[in-house]
């Protein structure tokens, strides 16, 4: 084929010309050389001789549960003094175009990841290891906190629950009042095991035209389910607090309606109820006379 025959040269794009001048080069896309640069620096958490690992007490605390060997108030309790990890990932704040024609990141700032509950409240994930955050999200980078500095910052967030490995086989919540505990390096009783809960409980129903008395159990929304649907006891988003009012039999529609409603009220004001109880819900039950 003679050169006249040959077809003629196509350019690359500019974009891609420039791609290619920097690639192999002594610095990177924003000018930053790579000398000197550790390339085992991303690995992010902070505590020496940390090999990212879950830790032993926390993971068999959790092995437990998920064998219902064990409650959700001792996987609460595992958990302190832990270390774990966040997930935080990079949002540039300032970026500029290089000679090159490429775009290079100048500033980016660390944004700590936050989710939202099926119910709209704000949720912190949390991880036992830094393996685990980025099977979660591949743009997310583990920083090691301890537990009681991760719930004390959340509380101050307005954050109510902790989710614990999340993506995993059964992530377990933490929900506010065992939050509130960890910050406060306090034990905590779940709501419906608390003896100072049932004490308020049947407190608001003392003295109700038409009420027998009141009790509380185990809510509905205590539990949660593996990925393979197994039911687990604890570890739920709730409500994990069922309060029973009995009632007496013969009330109409409207004489139902304001002791209810009147029993409500008095739960409100109830401190126990406020400090220990995440979410509850009210069951109406007949009384046997």
């Amino acid at each position: 084929m003679s050169p006249r025959d040959r077809p003629a040269r196509r350019e690359l794009p500019p974009h891609m010309a420039a791609q290619l001048r920097g690639a192999g080069g002594a610095t990177d896309s924003g000018g930053q050389p790579w000398a000197g640069r550790d390339p085992a620096q991303g690995h992010s958490h902070l505590f020496s001789a940390d090999d990212g690992a879950a830790d032993l007490v926390l993971a068999r605390a959790l092995d437990g549960w998920r064998a219902g060997e064990l409650a959700e108030a001792d996987v609460v309790a595992a958990l302190a003094d832990t270390r774990l990890f966040v997930p935080v990932m990079a949002e540039v704040t300032r970026s500029e175009i290089t000679d090159e024609g490429l775009v290079a990141d100048k500033e980016a700032d660390m944004s700590l990841v936050t989710l939202q509950a099926a119910d709209g409240r704000k949720a912190q994930p949390v991880f036992t290891s830094d393996a685990l955050v980025p099977k979660w999200h591949h743009a997310a980078r583990p920083v090691a906190a301890q537990i009681r500095k991760i719930a004390i910052a959340a509380v101050k967030d307005g954050t109510e629950l902790l989710v614990l490995d999340p993506g995993s086989e059964a992530p377990f919540v933490v929900r506010r009042p065992a939050l509130w505990a960890v910050a406060k390096a306090e034990t905590w009783v779940p709501s419906y095991a608390d003896p100072g809960v049932s004490r308020a409980v049947l407190q608001a129903a003392l003295g109700l035209d038409g009420v027998a008395g009141a009790s509380v159990r185990t809510g509905r929304g205590v539990g949660t389910t593996t990925v393979d649907g197994a039911a687990l006891e604890g570890g739920g988003t709730g409500p994990e607090l069922t309060v029973v009012l009995q009632l007496l039999p013969g009330m109409d529609r409207g004489q139902l309606e304001t002791v209810v409603g009147a029993f409500q009220a008095r739960l409100a004001e109830e401190q126990a109820l406020a400090e220990n109880v995440d979410s509850l819900e009210i069951s109406l039950e007949t009384a046997r006379v």
